[in-house]
């Protein structure tokens, strides 16, 4: 049997595409861009842009290992958040092109563990995040067990969406972020495959493009030479901050710029930038790990991530062939606002000043979100988007979520009063004692959270779990 691996080296033909060199002064503009993380006592971030597949700039500012002071290089290894998306949703493209699997079969033909919600999941949801599926490391933060306190495996993350029951969304219905698709995605790779995906990857992608520093945190106990630590920065408080866990596929990847760019050169397979079209004919700019966006006027093919202390961002512009990748491993860092800086010093005039956004008129006020019940504070003038007592708050992914005007809710003690007891999930396996104390009502959490509840609208609190709202 043949196997076949789609290498593409362009993403549009080169009649479209549009020279680009570097600036002279590139290096000390890029430089200019990471000053803040140009230290020897704190972390910071590794830079790389490539023109046309040729390394045109490689720099690294920081530290590290802050415990051992080994200082951050341009081939240190770091984990990228869901910037590894791509590559998970890359090995189940290459499964389809196999023939092994179909993008719009049931999930739950090869995850019999999820439960049936009537409407079929599909593999296709899964990747565009549209399945409705709720993020599992969400609901074990509500549990008070947010991820970094455990070790969990993927074991864990079947166990917690196996007890839900039921979704968020008709699967299709709406675009929502969550990390869950892609952990079932990687299980769903192994299955199919017969082969953990950190070895499918490998022999399928990894090797084949020699990307010989890129592996997979799927053991997190495994030492990886070169591992840049990640930390949390808040004021002049430095704490290391590391994804202890096992779960991956959602993030978890291990690599360094060098190789991301190399990634970005050479591969992309069919249908991987293909953006969905929901039930209601809207089309997202989520496709399979990778957005489709438009950055001040130009294509940009992009995603960032976030996984404990680590921050990154990578992103290309396939007509000017030029591809930025920026890993760090502080929390003070913004990989997406380093990595258009820099994108911004080689494009140049290319690139188009951004339009002002217009003010709206407004009715000021408070306006819950219609999707969950979050809510947001407006003055008189907005740059949102106002039709009566409803608000859009324009969004590029999806087009957008809409918010009704509501009152403002200041409860009496009897009110509050009526809304304590216990509050039992077995969803997440979690009891809620909801008291009145000094006047406000408060969650208490085993073991010894106390989690205060700031009235918004009738029956609905702002806190640190997020919205709640008592039905």
């Amino acid at each position: 049997m043949t196997r076949r691996t789609l290498l593409v080296f362009c993403l549009l033909p080169a009649a479209f595409a549009q020279t680009l060199t570097a600036p002279p002064d590139a290096r000390a503009r890029i430089d200019s861009v990471f000053a803040r993380f140009n230290h020897t006592d704190t972390p910071g971030c590794a830079v790389g842009a490539s023109i046309d597949g040729k390394t045109v700039a490689s720099a690294a500012y920081g530290v590290a290992d802050l415990e051992h002071d080994v200082p951050l290089r341009p081939d240190s290894v770091f984990e990228p958040g869901s910037v590894t998306k791509q590559f998970t949703a890359a090995a189940v493209l290459v499964l389809a092109e196999q023939g092994k699997l179909s993008l719009d079969d049931p999930a739950r033909k090869y995850l019999p563990e999820l439960p049936d919600y009537g409407t079929p999941i599909t593999i296709r949801h899964l990747l565009n995040h549209t399945s409705g599926l709720r993020d599992w490391g969400s609901l074990e933060a509500i549990a008070g067990w947010p991820r970094t306190t455990r070790a969990y495996t993927h074991a864990h993350v079947l166990d917690i969406l196996s007890r839900q029951k039921s979704l968020n969304y008709p699967p299709g219905a709406h675009y929502s972020y969550t990390n869950s698709g892609y952990n079932l995605a990687a299980i769903l790779v192994g299955r199919v495959s017969g082969k953990p995906l950190a070895e499918f990857t490998r022999e399928a992608l990894f090797a084949p493009l020699g990307m010989t520093s890129t592996s997979w945190r799927d053991d997190f106990q495994r030492i990886v030479k070169g591992r840049a630590i990640a930390y949390s920065q808040s004021g002049g408080t430095v704490r290391q901050l590391m994804p202890f866990e096992d779960v991956h596929g959602n993030g978890g990847l291990l690599t360094t710029v060098g190789d991301l760019l190399r990634w970005n050169q050479k591969f992309t397979i069919a249908h991987q930038l293909d953006r969905p079209t929901l039930t209601d004919g809207r089309t997202i700019a989520y496709a399979a790990g990778l957005m489709v966006l438009r950055y001040r006027g130009l294509d940009e093919i992009s995603h960032s991530g976030t996984t404990a202390g680590y921050n990154a961002w990578l992103g290309r512009y396939p007509a000017q062939r030029l591809s930025i990748a920026v890993l760090c491993n502080s929390t003070a860092a913004n990989g997406t606002q380093l990595g258009h800086a820099v994108a911004d010093i080689f494009l140049g005039d290319l690139a188009q000043t951004a339009p002002p956004v217009p003010m709206h008129a407004s009715k000021p006020g408070l306006y819950r979100s219609l999707r969950d019940s979050s809510t947001l504070e407006v003055g008189a003038e907005s740059r949102n988007e106002f039709t009566g007592d409803r608000m859009r708050v324009p969004s590029e992914m999806d087009g957008g979520t809409w918010y009704e005007h509501v009152d403002k809710w200041t409860p009496t003690a009897a009110e509050l009063e009526s809304l304590t007891g216990e509050y039992v999930s077995d969803e997440v396996e979690v009891t809620f004692r909801v008291a009145v104390e000094k006047g406000r009502l408060v969650i208490h959490r085993r073991p010894d959270s106390v989690i205060p509840l700031t009235p918004t609208f009738k029956d609905a609190f702002r806190s640190s779990l997020g919205s709640i709202r008592f039905l």
